[in-house]
């Protein structure tokens, strides 16, 4: 009798184990991670990561030749806080690229009636860029340069391809500038 129960739990036992195997390499194969998405088929689409005021932030794996708009489709859309004058929904999308959709109004301050303050970085002037808080006055000479020397920005972090815009500044910078007026 006592050999029979044993038995009995040892199989229970393997039978438990053998269905948790079995599960996990289904949850596997139905819901890929970004990362084999990303290996199995990597010239089949652009890897795209979005932040900021969107639904399910993350990184998304979107056809050849979408825009933000279908990537942030892909990502159920954007919040209701999102800020329309710092995205370009029918911007062509290049693998690798992270799009950060800025809020409209500050976050840490729920009972704000009032938008955040910004500046456009393709029509500010130095002046008014140096009126925000997050720009030296250096680099607020820096971005009107680079914008009359290489276009207009497209979106928000291309910022920080401008001499002196580094990843401290782009934290202090995003939710402050937009790409229309």
């Amino acid at each position: 009798m006592f050999k029979t129960i044993i038995i009995v739990v040892a199989v229970t036992v393997v039978c438990l184990i053998a269905l948790a195997v079995v599960d996990r390499v289904t949850t596997d194969i139905n819901n890929p991670t970004p990362a084999t998405i990303t290996r199995s088929s990597e010239k089949q689409g652009l890897e795209i990561t979005l932040e900021g005021e969107v639904l399910h932030p993350g990184v998304y794996l979107v056809p050849l030749m979408s825009t933000l708009g279908d990537a942030l489709s892909a990502a159920g859309g954007t919040t209701s806080n999102a800020d329309p004058k710092a995205y370009d929904t029918t911007l062509r999308l290049e693998d690798g690229w992270e799009c950060y959709i800025a809020p409209l109004y500050d976050n840490s301050n729920t009972c704000s009636a009032d938008p955040i303050v910004k500046a456009c970085i393709n029509t500010a002037t130095a002046e008014k860029l140096k009126g925000l808080s997050c720009f030296t006055s250096t680099v607020a000479d820096k971005i009107v340069s680079y914008r009359s020397e290489q276009g207009l920005f497209h979106r928000l972090e291309e910022i920080k391809n401008v001499s002196g815009v580094g990843p401290a500044t782009w934290e202090k910078c995003k939710n402050y500038i937009t790409l229309k007026d």
